[in-house]
């Protein structure tokens, strides 16, 4: 398959500093916003990216369950191959992609463990499947066959059969940003890249060379 002709040209919106709020998180919300409105598909998806212990970059798609005036919120595994590359590098790098919008939004930063609170609280909001699959699932473990999941799902059923606690190696991550990158696709890939970097406690809004 040859893919060296496989290109889009963009042209449906363009981007400028004054268009962009002062704020990157009221900037981002608004995407957001229109990014659902378009219907684009899962527009919470992002990609998360981590370095783990050996120096080796490892990525995956994971839902945006909150953002706010701190950062981008996002649950998991504490065990998990991400939350071991947290534990060893506290930094990731976030990227949504909204093509229906020809859009990019990319976030980079530090990372910390929500309290346990704001976990439990989260963890409480979800179906009971989900729930028990949180204790369930050893996430990025090698497993013999999916047989082994669905025992261990039904013995956690059997033994919480209405409310399911948190597990311990389960809950909350925030990135708090040091920099937000808005992407709006232009034709002749002369692209709209407005960035907003974290400067002594302000936003510094600045234009990037596409």
């Amino acid at each position: 398959m040859d893919l060296h002709h496989i290109r889009e040209d963009y042209s449906k919106q363009e981007l400028s500093e004054s268009q962009c709020s002062d704020s990157p998180f009221e900037q981002f919300e608004r995407w957001l916003d229109e990014a659902v409105k378009a219907e684009a598909n899962e527009p919470t998806a992002m990609n998360v990216a981590t370095v783990g212990a050996d120096g080796r970059p490892s990525a995956r798609m994971v839902l945006l369950k909150e953002v706010n005036r701190n950062g981008f919120v996002f649950f998991s595994n504490y065990s998990s191959r991400k939350g071991q590359a947290l534990a060893a590098h506290p930094f990731a790098a976030l990227t949504f992609f909204w093509p229906e919008l020809e859009r990019q939004v990319r976030v980079e930063g530090r990372v910390e463990q929500l309290p346990a609170h704001e976990s439990d609280a989260y963890f409480d909001s979800r179906p009971y499947a989900s729930r028990v699959g949180a204790w369930a699932s050893e996430q990025s473990t090698v497993i013999s066959g999916k047989a082994v999941l669905l025992a261990r799902a039904a013995a956690i059923g059997a033994k919480h059969p209405l409310k399911v606690p948190r597990p311990p190696h389960w809950g909350g991550y925030i990135i708090l940003p040091e920099s937000i990158e808005f992407w709006q696709g232009r034709p002749s890939r002369l692209h709209d890249r407005i960035r907003y970097r974290s400067e002594n406690g302000a936003w510094i809004k600045e234009r990037l060379a596409p």
